[in-house]
């Protein structure tokens, strides 16, 4: 049995939450150790690195590779130009996007957090139902992301996100199971929980209160 895997980018199926499409990596190779996706502009001025600071609970240092075309990074506010080859090294905590200067510019991400084994979340798996969230389809997207967990339960963030939809769609019992689910898996979501406004229409149920704490 061969001890590697082998795969060209193009070969690997592009996958969109609505914002810039992504080629996901670490799903494609069942990479375990660390985050790796890669992120493509189409044209010039596409934000293809979504503007955040890594700053919550999970505290990612992230490295980025431009591996087509060119970038133009914005790092707490200062501008860097990165051209094909460019290696961009961010720690936690430092706010940071990227934009487009040449079409189909591509961003390939690596990340994990320091000091902390890590855990693959199912960003790859939920980004496709995403739009559903977005639009306020809540019931739609708890029906494709349950389809998604008998498939995938492993993910801690797929289920917690299914939980969402279904307390935004007056699910109770179903968002509270999994929630529970999500907690088991990844004990961190529970703080996200405790703070998230998804949650606000089952807040005063019992059974998010035990589990929430």
């Amino acid at each position: 049995m061969s001890g590697y895997a082998k795969a060209h980018l193009d070969e690997i199926d592009e996958i969109s939450d609505g914002r810039c499409p992504a080629r996901p990596i670490r799903y494609h190779f069942g990479i375990t150790s660390f985050g790796v996706n890669a992120w493509t502009g189409r044209e010039v001025g596409d934000r293809i690195i979504n503007e955040h600071d890594e700053a919550d609970e999970d505290g990612e240092e992230e490295l980025y590779l431009v591996q087509h075309g060119r970038a133009r990074f914005e790092i707490d506010a200062e501008q860097v130009d990165a051209p094909a080859g460019t290696l961009v090294f961010v720690p936690a905590g430092v706010n940071r996007t990227a934009f487009a200067e040449e079409p189909a510019t591509t961003i390939i991400a690596i990340g994990g957090t320091p000091g902390r084994v890590y855990e693959p979340h199912g960003f790859e798996i939920w980004a496709p139902i995403a739009p559903l969230y977005r639009a306020g389809k809540y019931d739609e997207a708890a029906d494709r992301g349950r389809e998604l967990i008998e498939a995938h339960p492993e993910y801690p963030m797929l289920l917690y996100n299914v939980a969402c939809c279904e307390s935004l769609a007056g699910r109770t019992a179903d968002a509270v199971e999994h929630l529970r689910l999500a907690i088991e898996r990844s004990d961190r979501v529970r703080a996200f929980a405790a703070g998230d406004s998804d949650f606000d229409p089952i807040r005063d149920d019992r059974a998010f209160k035990q589990l929430v704490g």
